[in-house]
């Protein structure tokens, strides 16, 4: 069986040149790559290009042939760990299964003594996933952990973590962000390189894979089985608490506008569903009732506010988020006390935005000033804004006539081939090779900074930018 996979892998390269199965077809893994070579064609020929469009692992991981694969490559788990929603006290690690299984976690302070446990089930309802939280832990602490199935202890790299500062203790804060990452088998080793930085957690901002194709789930989680069977993902996920928004190539396609109705068009609820399969946020919109991506999270004494550009956007009717996360934005802000407030958006905030803002916050001007107004006139300090979609990374200062200068930090050119041109009128706009940003905070002292950094794949860092947080606020 094994043979006839790999020496019929060609052929699945011409089905994807000769196809038309999507806008542009996948970066097909070398079959000679260890694991995912093998398995990359079985799950194109079984989930990505068959009838059911709602396919999933959960759905034929029983075939014969897939379980003789696990047996081969001796895959415990099918993606994971990933680590997200960590604060000074807890953690939450998201894993999944080739099986349904009971999956185990134990974490272990600095002296390797065994300070919490927990359990979870994988299932077909959450596609083999699950997401396993422990309690008990102390602020900026380093931890190790293990995780164990039915057959005993996993083995597992790079499996640590440090818990958040607790507000009001002195500490760094580094966190890495950025979009534009189709899954592209030369590229890949960029998690390796944002690893190495040690970042506490990693925002991903957009286009994280590139679907464009809403009604074809099936497509859509084999695009994430393959980004997280990836050992240099896998590296950097284990070890990096990992947050993540849409943009338009992982929710819709190419400039995409959901419209107001929470559950229309019929194929924005599912590619929710999937979505929520696939990352383990802190929250996701206002759940079934009032679905999205957006959602908020502390860390240290920093805010963060995610939003959801793509679900509820209609620029005919003037939003972006639409009513209820404007609401839940504005609200946000005023009751924030941190010192830095993040506003995290998958497309760009300047005036100056690419197409003339029909693809960015520019083409919602009213809500837009919105934002900013209750910035300006509620005094709230501290705000940085970041954003993704174009293709290379800018610094734009944002002018404000009754408050002060809010910077945004756009980059979106992580494992892309593709290039946008720079911008004359940010402050620094680059677009050689690829890139990630940066953000380093240091809280608990007398005048707070925050630290941008623009770093190549390489490691190489190529612009830095260093703004207290006297600087953000209204005099």
């Amino acid at each position: 069986m094994y043979a006839f996979m790999k020496s019929s892998y060609p052929f699945f390269v011409l089905l994807f040149i000769t196809l038309p199965l999507q806008s542009k077809p996948p970066i097909v893994t070398p079959p000679d790559m260890p694991v995912l070579g093998e398995v990359e064609p079985w799950l194109f020929e079984h989930i990505m290009n068959a009838e059911d469009k709602d396919g999933s692992l959960a759905k034929v991981y029983q075939k014969e042939s897939f379980q003789e694969l696990v047996k081969k490559h001796k895959l415990r788990l099918f993606g994971g760990p990933m680590l997200s929603s960590v604060t000074d006290s807890s953690a939450v690690v998201w894993l999944r299964t080739p099986k349904p299984e009971k999956i185990s976690v134990e974490i272990f302070d600095p002296a390797g003594i065994s300070v919490s446990k927990a359990s979870a089930q994988t299932s077909e309802k959450d596609d083999l996933t699950a997401k396993i939280k422990v309690c008990g832990l102390s602020p900026l602490t380093k931890y190790s952990y293990k995780l164990s199935d039915s057959q005993g202890e996993i083995p597992l790299k790079n499996a640590n973590f440090r818990t958040a500062p607790a507000k009001d203790q002195k500490a760094t804060v580094r966190l890495a962000f950025g979009g534009g990452s189709r899954y592209n088998h030369p590229k890949e080793y960029i998690w390796n390189t944002i690893a190495d930085q040690n970042p506490d957690m990693f925002l991903f901002l957009g286009d994280n894979l590139y679907m464009d194709k809403p009604k074809d789930r099936n497509l859509q989680r084999v695009y994430y089985y393959r980004r997280q069977l990836r050992p240099e993902y896998q590296n950097m996920s284990a070890s990096t608490a990992i947050y993540a928004i849409w943009d338009d190539h992982d929710f819709g396609d190419n400039d995409s506008a959901g419209g107001l109705d929470p559950f229309k068009p019929d194929w924005k609820v599912p590619v929710w569903r999937v979505f929520k399969e696939n990352w383990a946020n802190p929250g996701f919109g206002n759940g079934e009732e009032y679905p999205g991506c957006w959602f908020k999270f502390s860390y240290g004494d920093i805010d963060f506010f995610m939003t959801d550009g793509r679900y509820y956007r209609d620029f005919k009717k003037g939003t972006m988020l639409g009513p209820k996360q404007k609401e839940w934005l504005l609200k946000s802000l005023q009751e924030s006390t941190a010192t830095f407030k993040v506003i995290a958006s998958g497309t760009l905030w300047t005036e100056t935005a690419d197409k003339g803002g029909k693809d960015s916050w520019w083409g919602v001007k009213e809500e837009r000033e919105e934002i900013f107004s209750l910035i300006d006139q509620e005094k709230i300090g501290g705000v940085i804004l970041i954003s993704a979609d174009r293709h290379r990374t800018d610094v734009y200062e944002i002018k404000r006539p009754n408050g002060y200068t809010l910077y945004e930090f756009e980059t979106s050119k992580l494992t892309n081939n593709h290039t946008h041109g720079t911008k004359k009128q940010a402050i620094f706009s680059y677009n050689k090779g690829n890139f990630f940003g940066q953000l380093e905070f240091v809280q608990g002292i007398e005048d707070p900074t925050v630290t941008f950094k623009c770093i190549t794949i390489e490691g190489k860092e190529v612009y830095e930018l260093q703004l207290k947080r006297s600087q953000l606020e209204k005099k």
